[in-house]
């Protein structure tokens, strides 16, 4: 088998999702078994976001574990700061919003209805932003997630519509190692991972 060497956030992110798992869950104080758990790597909503825009870009990773759903968000010593934007934050707040809102059983495949007895609601949350147009990638995109997201919770019975917001924080030093991060108005568990021993010429190999 060919070695795959991969670097930078993304690669980080894929690495811990496939080999440190365990450690992710019991950091979070989550006891779910591995194999119950969902995983959706780099999930897109979108490259195009700004005023007036559906688009919200996308998360590194959404972990749906038997108890909880996790928004997450990654990070890498290697680069200077750990501060979230604004863009990611409103990511966060946006999707946690049809998590909340969007109701598989009552809507069905009928988004253009969801949409339309929504719309205001989502205004109201999150302002100068629209909600997903029918027929239209992102909106299909959303759908796909949000069933298997409620799929799987409803399996465990774990409540979908209350999201936590992670941080992966990739260090190379324990002395590294941060505790929370608050960004704006929401609070970021952080899960802290160290790759040194993993890593060569700051590349982690990547199993496929």
């Amino acid at each position: 088998m060919n070695e795959i060497l991969g670097y930078g956030e993304d690669a980080f992110t894929l690495w811990a999702l496939k080999r440190r798992l365990p450690e992710i869950l019991e950091e979070l104080k989550d006891k779910t078994k591995p194999s119950d758990c969902l995983i959706f790597y780099r999930p897109s909503f979108g490259r195009r976001g700004g005023k007036a825009r559906a688009e919200f870009g996308e998360f590194d990773a959404i972990l749906s574990s038997s108890q909880n759903i996790y928004l997450i968000e990654s990070k890498w010593d290697k680069k200077n700061g750990i501060e979230l934007g604004k863009e990611q934050v409103r990511r966060h707040k946006i999707f946690s919003w049809y998590l909340e809102n969007w109701d598989a059983q009552r809507y069905g495949n009928d988004w253009r209805k969801f949409e339309s007895e929504s719309q205001s609601n989502f205004a109201k949350t999150v302002q100068g932003r629209k909600i997903a147009p029918a027929e239209n990638r992102l909106a299909e995109n959303l759908e796909f997630v949000l069933n298997k997201l409620q799929e799987h919770c409803k399996r465990f019975s774990c409540d979908y519509r209350k999201p936590r917001n992670v941080l992966l924080y990739f260090h190379g030093n324990e002395s590294r190692r941060i505790e929370r991060v608050v960004a704006e108005d929401l609070n970021f568990e952080v899960v802290n991972i160290n790759y040194s021993q993993y890593t060569s010429g700051n590349f982690i190999t990547l199993d496929c």
